[in-house]
């Protein structure tokens, strides 16, 4: 009779194979249940960032036409304010990098992220870009009236609001060139430049061609402008590549993930935004999706850089209807063209 009970103890244990996927069924349902609640959570906490406001713009309607001249004017036929309508999902960046200095921005771009269609702007504005302000180079707005100044001063030139901004110092962008190993970079001109009196001193020496840069040498390519005798290239030149630069360093970072805790680093350290933290998150998610090499377009606002204004030589006026064009199929975040008549490109004369 014992033997008995002992035998039908042992049957209701089961045997260690069924144990076994009890609790391997168990485990699951625990960690499915975690999945659903962490998942919940991140719908709840990360959002789309916030889509800055548009102004609103005056829209021509139809006017009854009489021959009676007592008749008054009647009011509701005049235009009205008609509201500009936001894409969905369509963002729009102020890119700043701030010079050794700290008070002038040596690289402005503004950048348009279309998360739904995975399509990415990139536009430079010339440092030297002609603007109405006491000092008329947009470079110097950052030094007098800081990053919400630059922003207003941006947002005013090319028609469309900025969204948010992020400005990053040289130091900044030198670590995170370090992080990812350095960059397999084309440099696409002879560069042979010295200034003693600089801080710290600037000696930079490249050849024509393809080659690996560390972050010092990264960030000497972007800063450089012109040779000891005067030659090298143009504000455009410079800019575009600024852009191939920041592209080959975006790659990189995708490519390694793994070093995620040290961009945050950098990011904390180097980085000043109003992005929240959320933001940030939503984004990165969002931009897991884009294909660096098919889904950026770059361009930098065409002009006349011999331009003088109120007694200051080398300004960079804007040639109006090339950039109302970049603009558009660029960066235009409304379901409507931007119209010559909502930017703000000063010109001299």
């Amino acid at each position: 009779m014992a033997k008995r009970l002992i035998k039908k103890k042992k049957k209701r244990r089961g045997s260690p194979l069924g144990r076994m996927f009890r609790t391997l069924y168990r485990t699951v349902v625990v960690l499915s249940a975690l999945i659903v609640v962490f998942f919940c959570a991140y719908k709840a906490l990360v959002k789309p960032p916030e889509q800055a406001a548009p102004p609103t713009a005056a829209v021509p309607q139809p006017t009854a036409v009489t021959d009676d001249p007592d008749t008054e004017e009647d009011e509701s036929a005049l235009p009205t304010p008609t509201p500009l309508v936001r894409k969905e999902g369509f963002y729009t960046f102020l890119l700043a990098a701030t010079d050794e200095g700290g008070g002038n921005t040596d690289t402005i771009m503004v950048v348009a992220y279309d998360t739904s269609n995975q399509k990415m702007g990139v536009v430079s504005i010339p440092r030297d870009t002609l603007v109405d302000r006491k000092i008329p180079k947009i470079n110097s707005v950052y030094a007098s009236d800081g990053i919400d100044g630059l922003k207003d001063v941006v947002s005013d030139l090319i028609g469309i609001p900025i969204d948010h901004y992020v400005t990053v110092n040289l130091n900044g962008f030198q670590r995170l060139v370090n992080a990812v190993g350095g960059v397999d970079f084309y440099v696409p001109c002879d560069m042979n430049y010295d200034d003693p009196t600089a801080n710290p001193p600037l000696s930079i020496h490249y050849k024509e061609g393809m080659t690996h840069l560390d972050g010092q040498e990264a960030m000497e390519v972007v800063r450089f402008r012109h040779n000891n005798d005067g030659s090298g290239y143009t504000d455009v030149g410079r800019s575009q590549t600024q852009q191939k630069l920041l592209i080959a360093v975006g790659k990189k970072v995708l490519a390694n993930p793994g070093k995620i805790a040290d961009y945050v680093d950098i990011f904390l350290k180097n980085v000043k935004t109003d992005l929240s933290a959320t933001d940030i998150i939503w984004l990165a998610t969002q931009a897991a999706g884009l294909d660096l090499d098919n889904g950026v377009s770059t361009a930098t606002l065409p002009g006349n850089g011999t331009v003088r204004y109120r007694g200051t030589s080398w300004c960079y006026q804007l040639e109006r209807e090339e950039c109302l064009e970049i603009f558009n199929t660029m960066l235009n975040p409304y379901t409507t063209e931007i119209t010559m008549d909502m930017t703000n490109m000063l010109q001299a004369s």
